[in-house]
């Protein structure tokens, strides 16, 4: 079953939650007249889009990125305090800071098939590795039902062998009122569910990894410095402007948010030194 709670619901059973069944439901998650924005600002590049080519994106679905630039007002979902607070929760043991994996708007229009079953933390090679990669924030643009392609989940297969194969009972789908946030670890097994209704489905993913892994979406592209300038830092760090330590992510030897400032002088060539704590106190002692 997949459990719901409301988005103002204590961290902690939230986090509770996502450990036992690796997913979970936060209804009312945001206000309904920034869903609205949303649909109205993706309406016109939706209907100007064309379907998927493939089988993962499907042949009957559309998709969209870099949708900060496409619906500013989308940033209240990107920094949403319990969807930051179930991310911090999931993936701050595992880096110094997570940051933005993908921005995504989705369409699943009527008659697109069920997508095959995944988890989204195949994408990375890393085999071995004992920890959450990615989690993913699903916003319902539309309500979610299982007729017009509810994602499909499998609470619970965030803890199984990678060779086990879901029975299907143990299959639910997300049916969510529209301004829920659906949020699922990169390891559960999931998939966009089949369309048999008469009307589009809409969804928006903001998805989050560690930070020191490469971006499922290109951000220095999808937002440039002449966009990210105008953007909160908090928001300009977790696109992925900032340093992770130790010294991925450098410009010109700096810190790259410093890029976005107005004190940025790009001839001014200076270097710093981005280690971790404990780094910092070895390098200390073996130069004293």
């Amino acid at each position: 079953m997949l459990k719901t709670l409301p988005a103002n619901a204590p961290a902690e059973e939230i986090a509770r939650v996502l450990d036992e069944d690796g997913c979970i439901v936060l209804e009312n998650a945001v206000d309904m007249e920034i869903v609205k924005r949303i649909v109205d600002d993706l309406a016109v590049i939706f209907d100007k889009a064309h379907y998927g080519q493939g089988l993962f994106v499907g042949f009957k679905t559309k998709r969209l990125g870099s949708i900060l630039k496409k619906s500013g007002v989308s940033f209240h979902m990107l920094m949403s305090k319990p969807v930051l607070a179930a991310m911090q929760h999931q993936l701050g043991e595992f880096c110094e800071r997570y940051q933005v994996n993908l921005t995504q708007a989705i369409r699943i229009y009527p008659g697109e098939q069920a997508q095959f079953l995944h988890r989204d933390d195949e994408l990375f090679p890393c085999k071995g590795f004992h920890g959450e990669l990615m989690s993913n924030a699903l916003w319902a643009l539309d309500d979610f039902t299982r007729e017009n392609g509810g994602t499909q989940l499998v609470p619970g297969s965030h803890k199984w062998d990678r060779e086990r194969e879901p029975e299907p009972h143990e299959i639910v789908h997300a049916e969510m009122k529209r301004g829920s946030v659906l949020i699922y670890r990169g390891s559960l097994i999931h998939g966009g569910g089949e369309n048999m209704s008469a009307a589009p489905r809409s969804g928006l993913i903001f998805s989050y990894n560690l930070g020191w892994l490469r971006q499922g979406e290109n951000q220095y592209l999808a937002y440039p410095p002449e966009l990210a300038k105008y953007l909160p830092r908090a928001a300009q760090e977790l696109i992925g402007y900032t340093v992770h330590r130790p010294n991925l992510g450098q410009y010109e030897c700096c810190n790259p948010g410093e890029l976005l400032t107005q004190h940025w002088r790009p001839d001014e060539y200076r270097s710093f030194d981005f280690l971790t704590r404990e780094q910092e106190e070895l390098a200390k002692s073996l130069t004293a």
